[in-house]
């Protein structure tokens, strides 16, 4: 399974990988603005976003992304390595994201 995970913090890039490791995900960090970012995530199972560490246009870019390939998203405004804990535990046992405004 692979998942994108947008904004973050760069100190904690290294935890975030190893929890995802940890249960067999493949954990791809967007800290930083990245050229073509919707091409990057475009082929994600899912994507988290850090909304507290990510900017308004970056959020805008992978909202629009997400609705338009149909890839479900989670949202937290805490930037934790614990936040990032709760979003794959919500990944894996398939709960509902939260609505992308495409319903």
């Amino acid at each position: 399974m692979r998942i994108s995970l947008v904004g973050g913090m760069d100190r904690q890039s290294r935890h975030y990988r190893q929890e995802a490791e940890s249960r067999g995900i493949d954990l791809r960090i967007f800290n930083t603005s990245e050229a073509n970012l919707s091409a990057k995530i475009r082929h994600s199972d899912a994507v988290v976003i850090f909304t507290g560490k990510v900017s308004h246009q970056a959020r805008r870019e992978v909202m629009k992304v997400v609705a338009s390939h149909d890839i479900p998203v989670f949202m937290s405004h805490n930037c934790g390595v614990c936040a990032l804990k709760d979003c794959l535990n919500c990944v894996r046992e398939g709960h509902r994201p939260v609505p992308t405004g495409r319903e």
